[in-house]
């Protein structure tokens, strides 16, 4: 299991993000606050996509942005083929972190 830390907001939201562990189990996508589970999708049931203010996952009809601290590493492990140009370059200094 590959977990990173952030931190999830609503687009509309202006008060404090809530910080998040984010966990990718199984091909689900989890995020726990201090307190509870927030959500466990399966990563085929939402859509993520980055952008410059973070990562916005789309299912069941909401919209969540995901803030994370390791966001290259993140992009990775999801397979992410899009992302903006900064995040682009970082997800491939990791890569070749990796070889």
């Amino acid at each position: 299991m590959t977990s990173f830390d952030g931190s999830l907001r609503t687009p509309d939201e202006a008060e404090v993000p809530v910080r998040v562990v984010i966990d990718l189990p199984d091909e689900r996508l989890r995020l726990l606050s201090d307190v509870a589970e927030i959500a466990n999708w399966r990563l085929g049931d939402i859509q993520i996509s980055a952008k410059s203010d973070g990562f916005h996952i789309r299912g069941t009809g909401e919209e969540l942005i995901l803030k994370v601290d390791q966001d290259a590493q993140f992009a990775v492990a999801l397979d992410l083929r899009s992302a903006p140009v900064d995040l682009a370059r970082r997800m491939a200094v990791y890569r070749d972190s990796l070889r």
